[in-house]
């Protein structure tokens, strides 16, 4: 009987391996920068092009290699972090599988050029798909520079999967961001086909913080410092005021290792109960030192996921620290357990006894009593009877001081005519077309059958949505108009890739936006229909509800971007309108092809049928 199980090739079940490690250009970036961080480089360069499909470069001034350390470091399961399963516990690096390079050159040409500091010269190794090219001496600098080219060369299948350049890109700055981090004594640099990304130098949490991210968020952030037994606890975390609708500026690291952790974030988002609304999402940025005997990071091939002895401790702590944290800076009520639970009094002072005047001439069957004071010792006046009855007269008769000169059969009989001439149709049934606002939030409006509570906001978005989808429908760009002085815009790096991908997509809705240099764009026209607005209030709520939007679900990007600008051109609560923009929006309202949602799915409108109403009068 022939054998039906045998060994699969080293070349296969590298590429098997690689498809654990490896799954996309930013999988490399992580590898290659926590690899670099381990040889203790003080600088360390990334270069990328066409998202890290073409080339994948990092550059480091780290230890370097010898000419055996160098070819063996290609080898599956090669590594110098441990010697025994029991190292798996106290570990204090970045990578110790072994993996991660054997992976890469499985699935990519690779070129390494390495030098110890008391080399003369350096080694240059080539490797193709896993199969060893060549390895000769070579003049290179103090450190060492992995080149990784053609991603997924030998593999098209695999290739064909990756995301647009947008989209890979994106993952790569979110790898590098997570790398920077938490090492903020070491200089990081990241250049994109050529262009400058990010140029951070070493420097404090907080300036790292704001160099990633925003320079507005140091105002925006409160400091946590607390140091137990079981775990030290630092970081920031955002005041509620600063929380968003994206879960995105989210970061919790153990032991300087990014992790993700479900169970850890509750923790948090228990401690901004009742502080910020359900659909809110706090930032932090957070930073947990726990004993490597006390943890598992080896539970998942991407090292994401760490396994603690007790997670219990670690969330009532964690969720202790974040409280008292908001507390201090007075965003929250908070204990001080450390006074005496009594009443701090001033024995020093005397106190005297409270006393009560009385007025002895007081009767209370005496009218004259009555109007001179009210028997207790104060200064406070009735008013007269005659003047207390004249008054209470007056507030009622304003009451009807509107309606004093209408003539209720005629009004009746005018809206009766206008409604007959103003009929659309609404589902079949007969709408007036008039309304009026309430709470500066609804619209109330009557149609033949009943009463519609509009809410003016959706309604708003659905209009502005159905009319930037149809500049697409007919091929034509929408009006914009010249601002005087153009708004000069910095965004973040992942915005600002997010936002050179929606550039058709500005052009289109009527924006005229052009580069201006590093994550900078300046606006130099809007849509005309827009009027006054923030433009870059506008840009920035455009971008991130489309983030949004794309998190929540995969949508059309125009579709995308048309949510977007209906959310953030829209009218928002609180706007009062005149009889004139009602009317005008219930007009439009009712042309649309779907009146009764909101781009995103919600209720426009809620009916209130007329024999409901019949009903309730009849009780």
């Amino acid at each position: 009987m022939q054998n039906v199980i045998t060994l699969l090739p080293e070349s296969v079940a590298n590429q098997i391996a690689a498809g654990e490690v490896v799954q996309r250009p930013a999988s490399i970036v992580k590898e290659l920068l926590e690899n670099a961080i381990d040889a203790k480089a003080s600088f360390i360069k990334l270069i990328v092009k066409d998202a890290g499909k073409t080339l994948v470069q990092v550059i480091d001034n780290g230890m370097g290699m010898n000419p055996v350390d160098a070819r063996m470091a290609f080898e599956r399961h090669a590594t110098s972090k441990i010697k025994k399963a029991e190292d798996l516990f106290q570990l204090h690096t970045k990578g110790f599988r072994g993996e991660a390079l054997a992976s890469i050159a499985a699935v990519a040409q690779v070129e390494l050029k390495t030098k110890r500091e008391e080399d003369i010269v350096g080694q240059l190794i080539e490797i193709e798909g896993n199969k060893f090219i060549r390895q000769e001496e070579c003049q290179a600098p103090t450190g060492s520079s992995f080149s990784v080219k053609n991603l997924f060369f030998n593999i098209p299948a695999r290739r064909n999967f990756l995301k647009d350049d947008s989209v890979e890109l994106k993952h790569i700055i979110d790898e590098f961001e997570r790398v920077c981090l938490p090492h903020a004594n070491i200089h990081f640099q990241l250049y994109s086909n050529g262009n400058e990304i990010y140029n951070l130098p070493p420097a404090t949490l907080i300036e790292r913080i704001s160099g990633l991210f925003s320079k507005n968020l140091q105002g925006k952030l409160v400091q946590i410092n607390e140091d137990t037994d079981v775990v030290k606890i630092t970081g920031y975390v955002g005041k509620p005021e600063s929380a968003k609708k994206r879960r995105g500026d989210q970061y919790f690291f153990v032991n300087h290792r990014f992790i993700k952790s479900p169970y850890l974030h509750h923790s948090i988002a228990e401690a901004y109960r009742e502080l910020i609304a359900n659909d809110a999402h706090p930032a932090y940025y957070l930073f947990l030192e726990v004993n490597p005997e006390f943890i598992d990071i080896n539970i998942h091939p991407t090292k994401t996921e760490i396994k603690f002895q007790d997670e219990k401790i670690i969330y009532a702590l964690l969720h202790s620290a974040v409280k008292r944290a908001l507390g201090k800076a007075n965003l929250a009520p908070s204990l001080d357990f450390n006074s005496e639970m009594s009443f701090e009094i001033d024995y020093t002072k005397s106190v005297s006894a409270p006393t009560v005047t009385v007025n002895p001439d007081y009767n209370p069957f005496s009218s004259s009593s009555s109007k001179s004071s009210s028997g207790v010792g104060s200064s406070y006046k009735q008013p007269l009877d005659s003047d207390l009855q004249k008054h209470n007269k007056q507030n009622w008769e304003s009451l009807y001081q509107n309606y004093a000169n209408t003539d209720y059969r005629g009004e009746n009989e005018h809206l009766q005519l206008e409604k007959q001439a103003e009929q659309t149709k609404l589902d079949h049934e007969v709408f007036s077309g008039k309304g009026f606002q309430l709470y500066n939030k609804y619209i109330i409006s009557a149609h033949e059958n009943g009463l519609l509570v509009i809410d003016q906001q959706r309604a708003h978005e659905r209009i502005l949505y159905e009319h930037y989808i149809a500049t697409k429908d007919k091929n034509s760009v929408s009006s914009s108009q010249q601002v005087l002085f153009p708004v000069t815009i910095e965004l973040t790096p992942n915005d600002y890739v997010l936002l050179e991908s929606l550039m058709p997509h500005f052009k289109l809705l009527g924006f005229e936006i052009e580069p201006f240099g590093k994550n900078t764009v300046v606006v130099q026209g809007t849509p005309a229909e827009l009027g006054e607005f923030n433009t870059q209030e506008m840009v920035e709520g455009i971008l991130e509800t489309y983030k949004l939007n794309t998190f929540d679900v995969k949508i059309d990007p125009f579709e995308n971007m048309c949510k977007s600008m209906a959310k953030s051109a829209g009218i928002k609560y609180g706007k009062s309108l005149d009889d004139q923009e009602i009317a005008l929006m219930l007009e439009h309202l009712f042309n649309c092809e779907n009146p009764m949602y909101s781009p995103n799915g919600k209720p426009i409108m809620m009916e209130m049928g007329k024999t409901e109403l019949d009903a309730f009068f009849k009780k």
